[in-house]
């Protein structure tokens, strides 16, 4: 499947998703360069998800294209130019692929990191509220208002002890008679 820029993603999967539910087709490739690149990896990823089982191998390579520019005054040569446009193929198999192959995903390790970080922890994994957390947000200002508040009782401790009371007129005094 070559996927362009101006590709929709719902047209692209709609007939993706057709193909490879033919028995014949055991294969298939998304190749996207320059801007649809993301949106070939998008691709690959949602037919990973709906089509369980597929091996993937990802090869990121540069396109050369040769452009050829025109003058805008008449008498001169047009120029040839070399662009390096860099570039995505992700083969998605049915059928295992080579797995010592440079880019090679075995089905369903898209998220094997995560399940071996959680392993590694003994607490159960910490949930995040986005919501109405960001600056501005009442859990953002419950935050902040509890940090201040820990600042301002540790720089009480600080007043109340003596030897800091002492070190801190010392310094007054230094200060003065300098």
């Amino acid at each position: 499947m070559k996927v362009n820029a101006g590709s929709k993603i719902r047209n692209l999967m709609g007939f993706a998703m057709k193909k490879m539910k033919e028995p014949t087709i055991k294969q298939m490739t998304w190749n996207g360069s320059g801007n649809a690149m993301n949106k070939a990896i998008s691709c690959a990823e949602i037919m990973k998800r709906k089509t369980k089982g597929l091996h993937q191998i990802s090869k990121v390579y540069y396109r050369r294209i040769e452009e050829y520019w025109e003058p805008k005054i008449e008498g001169l040569e047009r120029l040839k130019v070399n662009r390096d446009i860099p570039a995505i193929s992700i083969l998605l198999s049915k059928e295992p692929l080579d797995s010592t192959e440079l880019g090679y995903q075995a089905p369903g390790s898209y998220n094997a990191f995560w399940k071996s970080e959680e392993q590694n922890t003994d607490k159960p994994a910490k949930k995040y509220s986005y919501g109405r957390s960001g600056p501005g947000g009442d859990n953002f200002k419950k935050r902040e208002k509890k940090r201040k508040n820990d600042f301002q009782k540790s720089q009480g401790e600080k007043q109340d002890n003596p030897k800091m009371k002492k070190d801190s007129q010392n310094l007054r005094v230094n200060q003065q008679s300098s």
